[in-house]
């Protein structure tokens, strides 16, 4: 029986556990209240290796970069992906704004005792905020954002240091380093479908079936969301390059099939190079580059996830943030979507990145757990186009895209 247990995959272990943890929650409601505890070390061993997972991710992702060789390219791959991944986050927080998924839902039912009130911090402070003293002490405090400024900062003198003193090997431990946290978070996420189940039983038995409606109505509007900005990203794309966007789609179906039924940019990331360069008529210079860069770099989906996220949950507790806190969730999710951890339920790992930092409980992000492989397969195949996007309007600009090659 423990041998087929274990020969199911995460995926499919986290959707029993959320199916039973419902099944359970309604049916054996007193007994089940008690159990959350469970659920919450769980929370907890997941959030206990976020700074470093952050600060590992993106030093070794910017410190592998040739910023020579890079030059003109490379600042203009920068600016796409960063770009591209604030307006992706931007029109989350518009469509949380406009539909208001989390609206109507008890937030005394899913945590207890009261939520502090939204700070009131002028843009200033908000800008000032992203700039640490202290670096220890940010991390101390777990101030994701100013962890993520200073890493991409150390990350780039990485890469300076490598091309001065090439027997520098501060970049490969912190590789190895990053091995090490990756296989950390993976020993804790084969417990994620225990704890998953006893907070969503303990919720449900609180709550009832009311709780899962909020949570349809938020996948519908991420689902609205995610066509909407890959459609509109389809269009400026066709329009730019001057080619078709009916056998744009055609050449991009198979990694966004491939992205739709593995869930992950890793595992399509050879599917992705591949057409690109064959199909899409990208020079290989520029695919090689600024595809497998874009799977750390660009992740689309994964801004635009969290911070529909983060409106959603703020909803459900009644918070009224100010138009400058509004930019500043759209940029905490563009700078925590650099480090996305190539993990099963990463939705979770990063969700517990920018949850806790706009004053929110890290306790309702399992409330998500629900739909997270729903989420995941969205937010997967955004994230796989857009690179694919991002390398062929790259490839226009610096005249190379093979029009023969794209129409054969």
């Amino acid at each position: 029986m423990l041998k087929t247990i274990k020969s199911v995959n995460l995926t499919t272990q986290i959707i029993i556990a959320t199916i039973l943890g419902v099944l359970f929650g309604l049916l054996f409601q007193e007994q089940m209240t008690s159990f959350d505890l469970i659920g919450s070390i769980f929370l907890r061993l997941i959030q206990m290796s976020i700074v470093i997972l952050v600060m590992g991710q993106i030093i070794e992702a910017v410190g592998q970069l040739n910023p020579k060789q890079l030059g003109k390219l490379g600042v203009k791959t920068f600016i796409v992906f960063i770009g591209t991944s604030i307006l992706a986050a931007l029109f989350g927080v518009l469509m949380g704004l406009i539909f208001k998924p989390g609206s109507g839902v008890d937030s005394t039912l899913i945590v207890d005792g009261t939520i502090p009130e939204a700070s009131t911090s002028t843009f200033k402070d908000t800008l000032l905020g992203f700039f640490p003293n202290n670096i220890i002490q940010s991390m101390a405090e777990g101030s994701i954002i100013q962890v993520i400024v200073f890493a991409v900062l150390f990350g780039l003198a990485i890469s300076y240091v490598r091309l001065e003193d090439p027997a520098n090997q501060i970049l490969q431990v912190t590789v190895n380093f990053n091995a090490i946290v990756i296989k950390l978070i993976s020993i804790i996420m084969k417990v994620a479908p225990i704890g998953i189940f006893f907070i969503l039983a303990s919720t449900v038995a609180d709550l009832g079936v009311t709780i899962l409606l909020p949570l349809l109505k938020y996948l519908l509007i991420y689902a609205l969301g995610t066509f909407i900005f890959l459609v509109g990203w389809l269009i400026v794309s066709s329009i730019y390059c001057r080619i078709s966007m009916v056998k744009l789609i055609k050449k991009m179906s198979p990694m966004s099939i491939m992205a739709v039924t593995t869930t992950s940019s890793a595992i399509t990331l050879p599917v992705t190079l591949r057409d690109s360069i064959e199909k899409l008529g990208i020079s290989e210079r520029i695919a090689k580059l600024v595809v497998p860069l874009g799977m750390t770099l660009n992740s689309n989906g994964a801004a635009m996830h969290m911070a529909i996220t983060i409106i959603t949950i703020s909803q459900i507790f009644g918070y009224a943030y100010s138009f400058s806190e509004y930019i500043y969730i759209a940029v905490l999710a563009t700078l925590a979507s650099l480090a996305n951890a190539v993990v099963p339920g990463a939705g979770l790992v990063s969700l517990s990145i920018v949850v806790p930092q706009m004053g929110l409980p890290a306790e309702s992000i399992l409330l998500f757990a629900g739909v997270e492989w729903f989420v995941g397969m969205l937010r997967t195949v955004l994230n796989v186009d857009s690179d694919a996007l991002s390398a062929l309007m790259i490839a226009k600009s610096e005249n190379e895209l093979d029009n023969q090659k794209y129409n054969t």
